[in-house]
Formats: C-alpha cells, structure tokens, sequence
C-alpha cells in the first residue's frame, strides 16, 4: 500500500518544487489608476479628433488670410475689366450658354430674385462651417481630409485673385445683365468696387461659392452612408444657379473652380468610407441560431416509430 502511493507522493512533491512562487504585490504607496480608453466603434476603430483649440486657431488663420488676400487683389478696376472683355468673348466663342438665361429665368418674380440674393448672401460662409463641424464631431479623419481640400482650394483661389483679377458680368456693360443685389436686395457689396473695403469685387474666378458648394457635396457623399446622399449635389447645384443667375460670375468661373477642386482632390486622398455597424450580439453571449430552410433539414429514418 505504501509503495503504490509512494510515487504519487513525489510527482506531487516535485510539482511543488518546480512550480514558481507568486510575487509578492507592491508596497509602494497607493495604487495607480490607468484612465479607461474609450471603446472602438462597431465597425471598426474610432479616428483620433484633432485638438479643438488648434482646430479653431487653424480655421481662423485660414479666413484671415483668406481675408488678406482678397484685400490685396484690389485696385485693379482696369485690369479686371479688360480680362471681363476676354472672359465674356472666350464664353461665345465656346458657344455656352448666356448667364442673360438664367437671370431672366429668376426676374420673372421678385420673390425668386430675392431669395436667390439672400442664398448668395447667407449660405455660403454657414454651410461651410456647419459641415466642418458636423465632420469633427462625427467624421474626424473624413474633417482632416476635407479641411485639407478646402484650404488647397481657397489658397489656389487667392492666387487667382492676385493675378487674374477679373470683374463679374454684373459690372459689365456689355453682358447687360443686372446687379440683381443692388436692385432687389440683399447685397454684400457697396455700390463703388474699387473703393468697396468689405470686399473684393474683382475676384471672380475662380468661383468660390461653388467651388466650397462641391467640396460639401462630395465630402458628405464620401462621410454618410445613406441611400439619399447623392442628393447633397442639389447644394452645388444650386449655387451654381444663383451665382449666373444674380450675375456675380460667369459660367467659366465655376469651371475653374472645379478643375481646382479635383486637383486638391487627386492631391489629398480620402479616407476609407464608414463602414455599416455591425449586428447586434445576441444576449448571453452566444452565437446567434442559423436557421435551416426546411428542404435542407436531414432527415431523421425511423423517427415516430
């Protein structure tokens, strides 16, 4: 009897001796706590947001300079109206379409005018800033990509401005077109361009309400999974009418602006669209039941008997 329980004894002794004794906990001071990484979403892992307080800096510096530049294309009444001439000659030579036919279009009512007026004058600026911040909160590495875009495009833009200068077909007798802003109101320029300090009236082209206007178009397209999304193109688009139609630009302008946006666009890759959330785990914790079409059940022989 002893010696069958003899060998027992010593694998379970030399267990003992070979296993490693636990270390002992630390004493030193109080414990520490990690903080808690906030968990990835379904789909796949959350982008990091960029500090908001640079983001803000960044943005303004970008519209103080946007600002700036646009200060400093003016005082060239001379030189814009001669490239206005070029610009309205090269569109009929192309054989485009007259901006006289969408202004008549809109002076069939003066409602239509006026919130054409008010679309130039108020959508703009909001439009843009509600879609960078709606990207921060929601897509930040789809904001990084789109402010990114955005700043190409507008620092193109700028450099237009400085050197081809250009007056809209508004200030152009030749086109006969009328200042609808001035007319019906609202406008956002004074009534003196060369003396005019809020802005600069002679930096058409490129056009950037519409070229902002397609930026916001393709990144909500890019960032949101909807069925509808295309349906964000209706916003260029529409600026796109109200700029010919209030006679603050030429068709050409929107044209510039859009070969710019898909150069910035070709220079600046997008992230990988959101990927659709995952199905719910079912409760318990275990797989959810695969049901089995009727026709593709075995069948059971002898079964009832």
């Amino acid at each position: 009897m002893d010696s069958r329980t003899e060998p027992a004894d010593s694998v379970s002794a030399s267990a003992s001796e070979s296993a490693p004794e636990p270390e002992p906990p630390e004493a030193t001071g109080p414990r520490r706590w990690r903080a808690r990484r906030p968990a990835p979403r379904r789909g796949g892992s959350t982008p990091a947001r960029p500090p908001l307080v640079r983001e803000l800096l960044l943005v303004a510096g970008l519209f103080a300079v946007y600002k700036l530049g646009r200060g400093l294309a003016t005082g060239h009444t001379g030189e814009a109206f001669g490239n206005a001439h070029r610009v309205w000659d090269a569109e009929r030579a192309l054989h485009l379409p007259g901006e006289g036919a969408v202004q008549d279009a809109l002076l069939h009512g003066g409602t239509l005018v006026h919130l054409a007026n008010t679309y130039y004058a108020a959508v703009h600026f909001p439009a843009t800033a509600a879609f960078l911040v709606w990207l921060y909160l929601r897509r930040p590495a789809h904001y990084v990509w789109a402010r990114r875009v955005l700043a190409l495009v507008t620092a193109a833009a700028l450099a237009g401005h400085l050197v081809f200068p250009l007056a809209p077909p508004r200030l152009l007798a030749e086109s006969g077109l009328v200042d609808t802003g001035r007319v019906y109101g609202p406008s956002v320029y004074g009534a003196h361009p060369a003396t005019d300090t809020l802005a600069n009236q002679f930096a058409a082209m490129p056009s950037l309400h519409f070229g902002w206007a397609l930026m916001i178009a393709i990144g909500l397209i890019a960032a949101t999974r909807s069925r509808w999304r295309a349906l964000w193109l209706l916003h260029p688009l529409a600026t796109l009418v109200v700029i010919v139609g209030t006679a603050n630009h030429y068709w050409l302008d929107s044209a510039v602006a859009a070969a710019l946006l898909g150069i910035a666009l070709a220079v600046v890759h997008a992230p990988p669209r959101p990927r659709p959330a995952a199905p719910p785990a079912p409760r318990g914790g275990g797989r959810a039941p695969v049901r089995v079409p009727a026709q593709d059940r075995p069948e059971l022989v002898g079964a009832g008997r």
